[in-house]
């Protein structure tokens, strides 16, 4: 199982609307946290689950369901937790 569908599992209680995963390990190539194997990930999340919470609360929610993929398989995390009415390329039907 690659790490970002360990991502995606780990995410799923969150019921996301969007969530998009880029590795950009290749852009940290001989960063002194690279060598330990763990990646560099930018993370973008919509879900509902958010609703009423400020963005540390939400990066809170996030972290606590990747606790176990850090910091062996993801080194850095960069996080955009959205609900669905922040997020501008939502369908909003």
């Amino acid at each position: 199982m690659s790490i970002q569908d360990k991502i995606i599992a780990r995410l799923s209680p969150l019921a996301a609307l969007r969530l998009d995963i880029r590795d950009d390990s290749h852009r940290h190539a001989g960063h002194a946290g690279a060598t330990s194997g763990g990646g560099h990930f930018d993370l973008v999340i919509v879900s509902s689950a958010f609703q009423g919470q400020n963005p540390v609360a939400r990066h809170r929610q996030v972290y606590a369901l990747l606790s176990g993929l850090i910091p062996a398989e993801i080194h850095a995390l960069s996080i955009s937790a959205l609900t669905p009415d922040e997020d501008k390329t939502s369908y909003q039907g």
